[in-house]
């Protein structure tokens, strides 16, 4: 008998076998996980101890949210003239399109913003845009990839396996990194966008599904047979076996990884069960996020309603969350390519899914941006908005929008950002950056967020393949407009 392939064997069908080794924490920042990128602490004083990203998938339109066009509205319906060779994803280069939706400005900044974002005019003087970021690719799958590892292909790290490596654990009953994914599904590459790749296994995120009835997969036993002491006597079973291996394997670091693993699924019955319930939250900051008046049914159609109940749910968690030491969660609103649509690709009517989405997204987030402050979380939390692309300032089928991977806009809050300020603009239809020697790319954001955190992103860097690797590639510049 294979002593190894049964113990595989007998591993593989645990209850805890792939929520554990996603969880597996480091104490200390980098050191546990035998790097040398930041064996020393981190690189400079921090501003911020912790993101929550917010990644709408299928691209979310600037144009109709966030960058206000007045040329659009003088030139609405009159054949585009992009005065360039443009090459569009489909067909969407139709008419000059103005946005249906009315902007108007808000916070003593004077930002201007659209009704289906209205929410936010309530935080808009936290927040930091940047309407001249630029992608490398039309395509959803390989846009995603950039935005969320920094690479657009598969098989590097999501930028929260980077900030967990970087910056260790502040909780060993909870993972640290968590995504809160689109509660109809994945969007484009599903969990490959927070995966650790070549990093160590316990920094790739943790999925979490709040609204589901198990919503972390494998943590609690369902047969009717399984009692609380057979339970414990399961996992002592299996770090039994794992130490008797490890007794014949000296020297092997990852099989003590793999005992704590077991033990952090242990704990994370509790801890994460205790994270993830708000039924004990005020009825104040219920409202506050959105969720004052739940409903059980919704209809098919897409709807505000549904929309905010989910997403702010998710808002809510967040804070929960990294209130209990968790240093990045990435919280995901829509999914990839159901019909009817359900994610922010709005080809065929901008009306049709973006005002619903565009709604439970600001309800909830406004609501998050206001409960962190208030409980002094603000001030060292980087809340950071961002989509793979943008969307055509000309028309598709007359509603819709094709995609824009030219120019788009990232927001940034929270943790030494500089908020009701704008750096860089879009050209005067939102095609490209007003400056094209000068755009924002993906690198420059990542840049500016480890910096933040008090990392030097060209200093962290693991070597893969005969590569050193990191976050940025070799790429990116701090934004220092934007920082406080």
């Amino acid at each position: 008998m294979n002593a190894t392939g049964s113990r595989r064997d007998f591993l593989k069908q645990s209850s805890f076998g792939g929520l554990a080794l996603a969880s597996m924490l480091a104490r200390d920042p980098l050191v546990a996980a035998n790097s040398p990128a930041i064996s020393r602490g981190l690189h400079h004083p921090p501003r911020a101890k912790r993101v929550i990203q917010l990644f709408m998938a299928g691209a979310a339109s600037h144009l109709d949210m966030f960058d206000f066009k007045a040329e659009l509205v003088k030139r609405h319906g009159q054949k585009s003239d992009f005065g360039e060779h443009v090459e569009a994803f489909q067909n969407g280069l139709g008419p000059w399109m103005k946005s249906p939706f009315e902007f108007k400005p808000y916070g003593a900044c004077g930002k201007l913003m659209s009704d289906i974002v209205a929410p936010l005019g309530e935080v808009a003087d936290e927040m930091a845009f940047v309407h001249n970021l630029v992608g490398k690719t039309g395509v959803h799958s390989q846009a995603t990839y950039l935005q969320a590892t920094g690479f657009q292909l598969p098989g590097f790290p999501g930028a929260g396996s980077w900030v967990s490596y970087g910056l260790g654990s502040e909780n060993e009953n909870l993972p640290t990194f968590v995504v809160l994914p689109d509660h109809r599904g994945y969007a484009s590459n599903g969990p490959k966008n927070w995966g650790s790749a070549f990093l160590p296994t316990h920094t790739q995120g943790t999925t979490i599904f709040p609204q589901r009835e198990n919503p972390i997969e494998d943590l609690h036993p369902h047969a009717d047979f399984v009692t609380e002491d057979s339970h414990r006597e399961g996992i002592d079973l299996v770090n039994q076996l794992n130490r008797r291996h490890r007794e014949s394997r000296p020297g092997d670091e990852r099989l003590d990884a793999r005992i704590r693993s077991y033990e952090l699924a242990a704990r994370l019955q509790l801890s994460a069960t205790r994270a993830l319930d708000i039924s004990k939250e005020p009825s104040h900051i219920l409202k506050m996020y959105g969720l004052d008046s739940p409903k059980t049914k919704y209809p098919k159609e897409i709807n505000p309603a549904e929309e905010t109940e989910y997403f702010g749910r998710k808002c809510l968690i967040a804070r929960r969350l990294i209130e209990r030491g968790v240093r990045f969660v990435q919280i995901w609103s829509g999914n990839d390519n159901s019909f009817p649509r359900r994610n922010w690709d709005s080809h065929e009517d901008m009306t049709r899914d973006h005002p619903s989405l565009s709604l439970g997204m600001a309800r909830g987030t406004a609501g998050l941006i206001q409960d962190l402050k208030q409980r002094g979380l603000l001030e060292d939390t980087i809340i950071h908005w961002t989509t793979e692309f943008g969307r055509m300032p000309s028309s598709q089928a007359g509603k819709g929008r094709d995609h824009n991977p030219y120019v788009f806009t990232n927001w940034f809050a929270g943790g030494g950002i500089k908020g009701g300020v704008t750096h860089g603009e879009s050209d005067q239809w939102g095609y490209k950056p007003l400056d094209r020697n000068n755009p924002t790319k993906v690198y420059d954001v990542y840049a500016t967020m480890l910096h933040l955190l008090g990392i030097d992103h060209e200093r962290m860097t693991v070597r893969h393949n005969s590569i050193d690797r990191r976050l940025t590639d070799v790429h990116g510049h701090v934004i220092p407009q934007i920082i406080a």
